[in-house]
């Protein structure tokens, strides 16, 4: 059975530094780039209110997902997914759909009218998870690298 344990309160606040060294791993499957001062790092994004959960059972993490509640002038309030990562080897397991099920409810207690996440162009084992979900492609994302003048 997978449990989703809180790793931040709903301010961002860290809850447990052992919960979060639990997640690291996990994480670092979907973001390889974290900096070696992972705990250090992730404080800092939840100081600006980013919180954190994790899909664990016995102490060990399964799954995670980092995600912030924002507002903007074309949805309102939406809960959008930075992260969203199951461990490998439990993929197709029903963590994935155990947080997604548990960020829906959420969104819609915190008010949030949508629940959005970006996913990388080529993440097609994802992309298939998602729909299955029920979410759909809203829009195209555009980036740029400015380059110093």
């Amino acid at each position: 059975m997978t449990d989703i344990l809180r790793i931040t309160d709903r301010s961002g606040r860290l809850l447990s530094a052992e919960n979060l060294a639990r997640c690291e791993p996990v994480h670092r499957q979907l973001r390889p780039q974290l900096p070696d001062a992972y705990a250090a790092r992730m404080q800092d994004i939840f100081s600006t209110g980013v919180q954190m959960i994790a899909a664990a059972s016995q102490q060990e993490v399964h799954g995670i997902a980092v995600f912030r509640v924002i507002e903007n002038t074309f949805e309102g309030r939406k809960l959008y997914v930075d992260d969203l990562v199951t461990d490998e080897a439990r993929r197709s397991k029903g963590v994935g759909q155990a947080l997604m099920q548990w960020l829906e409810s959420e969104a819609i207690e915190t008010g949030c009218g949508t629940l959005a996440l970006d996913s990388g162009s080529q993440r097609h084992r994802a992309h298939q998870f998602y729909f299955r979900c029920g979410l759909h492609i809203a829009s195209y994302s555009f980036r740029k690298t400015p380059e110093p003048a």
